[in-house]
């Protein structure tokens, strides 16, 4: 995987200037106030970052480890260890495109509000999944929904 784009770096540097060392989100200030939305955005870039680091990791590890074991069975757990790692980093894969659309609708002001009710999220379910887009209750309906779907 490529590494972070540079306009992503730059916003990550910019917004952690806007910062201070020591803010955390609250419930006792204005939601999703311009301070909330930095700390966000911070915070996706950052685990977007860390997500295309690792896979690096995985890229460089594929390209230096061995590709055939001379014993079976040492082929065998081998195999199974690359694919448990590339199922991994498939799902993370998964995870930077939702952390893409968190980002995008942060910048379409979109961000906190949940998609189906139109109600905050709030604060700490956004601290918990800063790529939650639907509320507690709103989640817990559509994975009902998708249960009873999954048994008919």
């Amino acid at each position: 995987m490529a590494s972070v784009p540079r306009d992503d770096i730059d916003i990550l540097a910019k917004a952690k200037r806007a910062l201070p060392d020591d803010y955390s989100p609250g419930e006792d200030e204005e939601y999703m106030s311009d301070q909330q939305l930095t700390y966000f955005r911070v915070l996706l870039l950052e685990w977007k970052r860390s997500i295309l680091e690792a896979s690096e990791g995985t890229l460089q590890n594929l390209q230096d480890g061995p590709i055939r074991e001379p014993d079976l069975n040492d082929r065998a757990s081998s195999e199974t260890d690359w694919g448990i790692e590339l199922r991994t980093r498939d799902r993370q894969r998964k995870l930077i495109a939702k952390i893409d659309s968190a980002l995008r609708r942060i910048e379409e002001g979109e961000y906190g509000w949940c998609e189906v009710t139109g109600d905050p999220i709030g604060i700490n379910r956004l601290i918990a999944r800063p790529i939650a887009t639907m509320t507690v209750e709103a989640q817990q309906a559509h994975e009902r929904r998708e249960k009873i779907s999954r048994d008919d």
